[in-house]
């Protein structure tokens, strides 16, 4: 099948809120830009009930209303929408491939902001029941049709035991498999002492999941005591499971470096190591996940991308010009030495102005001109002839030395 290609100037893959919060600064820095979303536009932020730590909401939000904001924002600015799944990309060169199942997408900047996926017990028969036969991961989606049953959560981090309480409006009861000792939970002490108040809520402790059972739809989950390998028959009407996530990050390994566990490593720019491939939000190995940082990873790459493909327009179109010889000087402002120089750069641009393009380069907030030049010490001087670099000249002290990098 021959496949549709498309073209932008930012791909980002993924739609959740560090995805959004980049297409939004791209799409105001008017780039063309789109997201690429396999299921949800706002990601896992959807399936929260209550933020309470977002900045700028005293009364707490919704997920799913707060990603909806971010979404119309999006569109606002001019953002496209893709609802697939990425199926492979290549990120290699100036132009990279994002293919789908229809699709390929070209773009000179990539973003990945992919997120993760819920973890699994891996205990037994778990797959029997995913989803819609008793297993969820979503209580804002599946607590109404929970009202009066009786419900078991898995884990006791901040998800978890927020969630569960959520549950308490609609359930009988609440159970919850902790795998620590009596009283001791990985959530915050604020939701920990609200949770053990409640009076729906029925804490199993030192238990893990041993296995899901039932015929077409589950009925009962076995939790097994971690101490004494007692086995716990817990009858359910539905299990929501709480224990972390993993990064989707499958299609991009052995192409971006990740650490063991498989989460992007970037640096504070969120830069990959290809050249105009960004990471932002939870895909991204990093010491919290929440949307308020995501929202700041976003933020970050988006602008990155508009800075990277300024900086690609500025080396394509006037430092690498075949019109004429070019100097680039490359400086940082806050150096004496760089400062000093000035004056003689604008001296040789005045007298050879009609025979060399003078280009500065200031380092001091980007060093992404003067890598792709493959200079690292400043200040410096790179000759430029036909589109190559014919010189570097690092000791600079007269217009003499300007000179000799053309001549």
């Amino acid at each position: 099948m021959n496949k549709k290609v498309e073209s932008y100037d930012v791909v980002v893959i993924g739609g959740g809120a560090a995805a959004l919060t980049a297409a939004i600064y791209c799409g105001r820095a008017r780039l063309n830009t789109l997201v690429i979303e396999k299921s949800l536009v706002g990601g896992l932020a959807t399936y929260t009930n209550e933020i309470e730590n977002y900045p700028g909401f005293p009364e707490g939000t919704t997920g799913l209303g707060l990603m909806d904001n971010f979404h119309k924002q999006a569109k606002k600015f001019g953002v496209k929408f893709k609802l697939t799944d990425v199926k492979s990309v290549d990120l290699e060169g100036e132009i990279k491939k994002v293919e789908t199942f229809r699709n390929i997408f070209e773009a000179k900047v990539v973003i990945v902001a992919s997120g993760g996926k819920p973890r699994l017990t891996g205990a037994k028969n778990e797959e029997l029941f995913l989803y819609d036969k008793g297993i969820s991961f979503c209580a804002t989606c599946d607590a109404a049709s929970n009202t009066d049953k009786t419900v078991l959560v898995i884990g006791s981090g901040d998800a978890a035991i927020e969630e569960g309480m959520f549950l308490t409006k609609f359930a009988k009861k609440v159970i919850v498999s902790v795998m620590h000792d009596t009283g001791k939970m990985d959530c915050n002490e604020i939701a920990k002492n609200e949770a053990l108040q409640n009076s729906k809520m029925d804490f199993k402790w030192n238990t893990v999941v041993d296995s899901f059972e039932g015929d077409e739809r589950l009925t009962r989950v076995n939790l097994r005591n971690v101490k004494t390998n007692e086995i716990i028959p817990i009858d359910v009407d539905s299990c929501f499971l709480f224990i972390g996530y993993i990064p989707n990050t499958e299609i991009f390994k052995g192409i971006l470096d990740m650490n063991k566990n498989g989460y992007m490593l970037t640096n504070e720019k969120m830069e990959t190591n290809i050249e105009g491939v960004f990471a932002a939000g939870d895909v991204r190995d990093k010491f919290l996940k929440q949307v308020a940082t995501a929202v700041g990873d976003g933020a970050i790459a988006g602008y990155a991308a508009e800075k990277y493909l300024a900086e690609s327009e500025t080396f394509h179109t006037q430092i690498m010009s075949k019109d004429l010889p070019g100097v680039v000087y490359i400086w940082n402002a806050v150096d004496e030495k760089c400062r000093e120089l000035l004056p003689i750069i604008d001296n040789f641009e005045a007298k050879y102005k009609d025979k060399v393009k003078v280009t500065k380069v200031d380092i001091y907030k980007s060093t992404g001109l003067a890598n792709r030049l493959g200079v690292t010490t400043f200040p410096a001087l790179v000759a430029t002839r036909d589109g190559k670099i014919s010189k570097i000249i690092k000791e600079i002290d007269n217009e003499q030395d300007i000179e000799a990098a053309f001549i």
